[in-house]
């Protein structure tokens, strides 16, 4: 019997969705490979097959996962589940629970959506072994994902993540995994339901990372895209003047006003912009369905422009740096990954901070966290990448844009209360340390013959790469383990004028990015320097 085959004696749900379909390539796809249970745990297209989010797949990553905390740790094992507002978000986290609980293992279960980093706080707060989040953070509506926590609120690093890959990979039979029903898990106590209580300590740990609290006459449109941070970010916002986008309030898994829930794109902004420009609105802010992103659109000169994540990072990491200088620690570190712009870099050591890199993922920025309270090594101040993840602080170990919006808004505020707003601020840092050009490019490459180009290009890069640019400094191939960090299949090109180009494979969607951070004297030498970069590296991409 084929893995087609096997899949045809499920429930009658799944065997009709599969028999309904005609098209070859569909059902190559939905069965060429298994979905695979990566560091970053579980992400994809939902529906039935072996390669597809559905409760099959689910459960065999949630039956990996309790085998290996029954067999890897002592005594009571626990376990915090969250979920988003995405569709089957909350069936999957309820499977999640019943298999769990059904292993012997207690589930601390969120009685409604919540944010992500708040499921990386309630993990240590409620003292658990490990979490669970069910969410595919900015993807399209058609994804779902799952994603795995430690002990310590950190998303699970490859040291981690390799066991319990094995465990996940060795469940068998996976129509037929044990599921406890929840009612019956609750009256044994295994199941304990949890929410406003936990919601209400995460945001008073938040509070304590506020800097700036004069009157202000700024006024905020918040859009929270459908998703979790509709309830924490306003309240964290509470005495502010913010304006709420109605037709993005409310949870909606279809994500019906938006081609995808992603504020890194300007379209997900659109209904916040034009609120904006309706209220006359100083910034807006737009997170995504978990709340762990969060994208800004500022007024400047009139028209509202969009900073990317590298400039809302660099804005960050001086405001956070300018007001703790009289409490920073001689050890003070700031946290970026590889692919995300120097600008942060040069000013957090201007403050007297170090800097410090990790790879792409914010689990590495969780993993520094979790190493230096126990090393003493550095203490963690803030920590960014450019994909619009931030974090201040150490109550959560993951990106956070509850407090990153707080923040957001307060810099905003202090700014007003200048006469500028973030985009002179910009300006300015770019006047003190030179004009850096940040920004990427992506290459989205679906399905069996996607993934084979992605790797195609990879390899080509890797081969010639040294001999692609006359004025290449260095070239970085992370697969081969470098400077201490894990192996990663990324590739930095670092230029004699201080440029860099990147090539790295997403670790979640069917796609091929480049990242580029250019110097220059002005915006325009700085692009046209980024598009031959650009060009050389496409060149290496199968069409």
């Amino acid at each position: 019997m084929n893995t087609f085959e096997y899949w045809l004696t499920f429930d009658e749900a799944t065997k009709a969705e599969l028999e309904a379909i005609t098209d070859k390539a569909e059902l190559e796809d939905r069965f060429y490979k298994d979905l695979e249970f990566g560091t970053g745990g579980l992400r994809g297209i939902m529906g039935a097959g072996a390669n597809r989010m559905n409760k099959y797949t689910v459960s065999k990553a949630t039956k990996g996962l309790a085998d290996y905390l029954n067999e890897c740790f002592d005594g009571e094992k626990s376990v915090a589940i969250a979920f988003d507002s995405r569709n089957n978000s909350q069936y999957f986290a309820e499977v999640a629970a019943g298999v769990l609980c059904k292993a012997g293992i207690r589930v601390y279960l969120f009685d409604t959506l919540m944010p992500t980093p708040v499921l990386s706080f309630a993990v240590r707060y409620h003292n658990c072994t490990a979490g669970i989040v069910i969410t595919a953070s900015h993807n399209p509506k058609e994804y779902n994902g799952y994603k795995v926590y430690d002990g310590k609120g950190c998303q699970l690093v490859p040291e981690y993540a390799d066991k319990v890959i094995a465990y996940v990979n060795a469940v068998e039979n996976i129509r037929d995994i044990p599921c406890e029903t929840l009612e019956d898990a609750k009256n044994a106590g295994k199941l304990v339901y949890i929410g406003e209580e936990t919601l209400a300590a995460f945001l008073a740990e938040v509070k304590k990372q506020s800097l700036y609290n004069e009157a202000s006459e700024l006024k905020i449109v918040y859009t929270p895209l459908h998703g979790t941070g509709n309830v924490p970010v306003r309240r964290i916002l509470d005495g502010m003047n913010v304006s709420i986008v109605k037709e993005q309030e409310m949870p909606d898994g279809n994500f019906s006003t938006v081609r995808s829930p992603n504020p890194e794109e300007k379209d997900a902004l659109t209904l916040a912009l034009r609120q904006a420009e309706a209220e006359d609105a100083d910034i807006v802010i737009g997170t995504d369905p978990d709340c762990d992103r969060v994208g800004v659109g500022v007024k400047h000169n009139g028209a509202y422009q969009l900073l990317t994540g590298n400039q809302t990072g660099a804005l960050l990491v001086d405001f956070v740096l300018k007001f703790r200088k009289d409490s920073m620690p001689e050890n003070a570190a700031v946290v970026k990954t590889i692919v995300t712009s120097g600008i942060g870099a040069a000013i957090a050591e201007k403050h007297g901070a170090k800097s410090v890199q990790t790879l792409t993922g914010f689990k590495y920025i969780g993993e520094k966290i979790c190493l230096w309270e126990e090393s003493g090594e550095n203490t963690f101040l803030f920590g960014y990448e450019e994909s619009y993840g931030y974090l201040a602080g150490t109550h959560a170990r993951d990106k956070d844009a509850v407090s990153s919006s707080m923040l957001i808004a307060e810099m905003a505020a202090y700014y007003k209360n200048q006469g500028k707003t973030l985009v002179d601020a910009l300006n300015a840092i770019y006047d003190e340390y030179g004009y850096y050009f940040d920004c990427l490019e992506t290459f989205v490459l679906k399905g069996k013959e996607g993934a084979e180009k992605i790797q195609d290009a990879m390899k080509a890069m890797r081969e010639s790469g040294n001999e692609m640019f006359d004025d290449l400094d260095v070239l970085y191939d992370y697969s081969k383990g470098i400077d201490g960090l894990p192996k990663e299949n990324v590739l930095r090109f670092d230029f004699k004028d201080g440029s860099w180009a990147a090539a790295r494979p997403s670790g979640t969607e069917p796609k091929l990015k480049l990242y580029f951070s250019v110097k220059g004297e002005n915006r325009e030498q700085a692009e046209i320097r980024q598009q031959a970069i650009r060009n050389t590296l496409a060149a290496k991409i199968p069409e």
